[in-house]
C-alpha cells in the first residue's frame, strides 16, 4: 500500500497526472488490513478492555468477560453471515479503475468475522480475555 501512495504522490506532484487506479487499490488494501488487524485484536487482546474490572474483581468478573466473548463472538457470526450475502450481490460490480470485482474488496468482512468469532471461544470457554504484552497498550 505504501508503494502505491507513493506511485500517486509521484504521479500527482511530478509526473503532473496522477495514476486512476491508484485510490481505488489504496481503499481496498486499507479495508483489508483493517478487517485483519481487527481479527488479531480479539486473539491477541490488544482491543481496548475493561482491565480494571477484571483486575478489581478477579474471579467475580469471569461472567462478565465471558459475556463480552459472547457478544464478540455473536457479532463476528454476524460480519460472517452478511458480509457474504455482500461479497454476493456486488460480485458482478466490477470496480472500473482496477477491472476487478467489487465483492474482492468486501472479502475481508466474512473473513474476519469468522476469525473474530473462533478467537473468541476460548475466551468464552475460560472466562478471561488475552493479556497484551507488557507495557503495549499502556497509557503514562
Amino acid at each position: 500500500m505504501t508503494a502505491i501512495i507513493a506511485w500517486q504522490v509521484f504521479g500527482r506532484f511530478i509526473l503532473d497526472s496522477s495514476p486512476s487506479w491508484t485510490e481505488q487499490a489504496s481503499l481496498i488494501l486499507m479495508i483489508w488490513y483493517v478487517m485483519f488487524a481487527a481479527a488479531a485484536g480479539v486473539h491477541e487482546g490488544f482491543h481496548i478492555r475493561i482491565a480494571l474490572l477484571e483486575e478489581r474483581l478477579g474471579e467475580r468478573a469471569r461472567p462478565v468477560m465471558r459475556l463480552v466473548a459472547a457478544i464478540v463472538a455473536v457479532l463476528g457470526l454476524v460480519m460472517l453471515i452478511y458480509g457474504l450475502q455482500l461479497c454476493w450481490l456486488v460480485r458482478g460490480n466490477v470496480v472500473p479503475s482496477l477491472g476487478i470485482s467489487r465483492s474482492l474488496a468486501y472479502v475481508p468482512l466474512p473473513v474476519s468475522g469468522l476469525l473474530m468469532a473462533l478467537f473468541a471461544l476460548p475466551q468464552i470457554w475460560s472466562g478471561t480475555h488475552p493479556v497484551a504484552p507488557h507495557g503495549e497498550g499502556e497509557m503514562a
